[in-house]
């Protein structure tokens, strides 16, 4: 019943602010565009449209994190908000002109937005100073055999306030005090463990009410995408290879060509201007063509627009970039890369069928050859269609070890999905604008954590 509460009067909070930012779509509407020609008098439309803003609201929030209360920072929750309310705003101002056969008063919607930002950054400020007054940090364990060090990761992430951390044991040392150790926890964060040591604690958590949190190893990502089969009136699990459906792949390269040749006539102008720039900088080629795998193990040239000095590998010797602080970038290399416009003559290889919108990041043959020497699985992420954005590159760092990127996009693979596809693209427009996503990665970090 406890559990049944808490849940209720979170809902209860999030429903406050979904009923918050849609206040000011409701009073623009009885403002300014219930007047309008072709809404003149339409007053039945109102719920609709409060109704379609709502929708389309709560599918951005989700799809962004809005209402990670207890998880996210108040400033990470305004971010994802205003992110949700301005593709909410911009398609629901779509619709209204549509319906009118006109542009309707942008400034109106302008003004809708900022309102909502305001209410938005009210409603986090006080939903995070109720939530952890209201619910105190989670008595935490954290059972390990390698792996990341959850408690670093709960104190840089600023997770104190809800999880408080007061033992730290072996997985080896907690089965032979019997689960002793974890005894009158609410949360245990299971790191590394091997399987057979994993499932004794994970029995013993559902059994004494314990929420777990486990960080999955490869062959658990592989089974997570196993299929149900009943055989010999027994319960399989199938794992197969990537092998999605015909209907999906036909559906995934329509689109690829659609989204491709659409980006490409409205970015040229962008492109034109990134061309001309990188060519004054010092004479040198425009794009810079890298010899990347795709399905399969497939090679192909990967197109950019060059950000590096020419002679950046003249020992011809692969290396990853160090991020800003890499000498090798030009200062105009510099720019494109915080914008992200260097990645888009990529979307030439996504037209020609090389890769596509999203997919796992192609790695450097010689790159791979490294990862796989300390990770020989790292070849498994090779099932699928390189792609622009991916699983790992939302969700993670681009200074992610390899290992935690191959389960990343091992779960991309595990289950295909063209709404998961939407999802990413979306969660990748988040993405653009956060520093971390675009930190470098040192030299020599390669060696995964297994």
């Amino acid at each position: 019943m406890e559990s049944l509460s808490y849940r209720v009067t979170l809902r209860i909070v999030k429903i406050l602010n979904i009923l918050l930012v849609t206040m000011p779509v409701l009073l623009v509407w009885q403002l300014c565009y219930g007047h309008t020609d072709g809404l003149d008098g339409q007053w039945n439309l109102v719920w609709l449209v409060l109704g379609a803003f709502a929708l389309l609201y709560i599918t951005y929030g989700r799809i962004y994190g809005s209402f990670y209360i207890s998880m996210a920072r108040i400033s990470e929750m305004v971010y994802s908000q205003c992110l949700a309310m301005f593709m909410a705003d911009a398609l629901l101002y779509t619709m209204l002109c549509l319906v009118c056969r006109r542009f309707l008063s942008l400034w109106a919607m302008g003004a809708v937005l900022v309102a909502q930002a305001f209410l938005s950054i009210i409603w986090c400020v006080a939903a995070h100073k109720w939530y952890f007054k209201t619910f105190p940090p989670k008595k935490t364990a954290i059972v390990y055999d390698y792996g990341e060090s959850v408690d670093g990761l709960i104190r840089a992430y600023g997770l104190r306030k809800k999880f408080n951390v007061l033992r730290s044991v072996s997985a080896s040392q907690c089965i032979a005090n019997k689960h002793e150790d974890i005894c009158g926890m609410e949360t245990v964060f299971l790191c590394g463990v091997h399987s057979s040591d994993r499932n004794k604690i994970l029995k013993f958590c559902v059994e004494q009410n314990i929420t777990a949190y486990v960080i999955p190893r490869i062959g658990d990502v592989l089974m997570s995408g196993a299929k149900r089969v009943n055989l010999f009136h027994l319960p399989f699990l199938r794992v197969d290879r990537y092998d999605p459906a015909p209907e999906y792949l036909l559906f995934k390269r329509l689109f690829d060509i659609v989204v491709s040749v659409v980006a490409l006539l409205v970015l040229s102008p962008v492109m034109l201007i990134t061309a001309v720039a990188v060519k004054l900088t010092d004479g040198g080629p425009v794009f810079y063509k890298q010899k990347r795998l795709t399905k399969n193990g497939k090679e192909f040239y990967v197109l950019k627009f060059r950000s590096m000095r020419q002679d950046a590998e003249k020992d011809g010797v692969a290396r990853l970039s160090t991020g800003e602080a890499d000498p090798r970038i030009t200062p105009v290399g510099r720019v494109i890369r915080k914008l992200r416009i260097d990645e888009l003559p990529q979307l030439f290889n996504i037209l020609g069928g090389s890769m596509s919108v999203v997919g796992p990041r192609p790695e450097r043959p010689e790159i791979a050859a490294q990862y796989e020497s300390e990770l020989p699985e790292f070849s498994l992420r090779l099932q699928a269609k390189a792609g622009l954005t991916g699983y790992a590159q939302v969700y993670g760092k681009y200074n992610t070890t390899p290992y935690n990127k191959l389960q990343m996009d091992l779960m991309y693979i595990a289950h295909p999905s063209f709404f998961e596809d939407l999802r990413i693209i979306f969660v990748t427009i988040k993405i653009l604008f956060r520093s971390e996503s675009t930190e470098g990665i040192a030299e020599g970090m390669e060696t995964a954590l297994r």
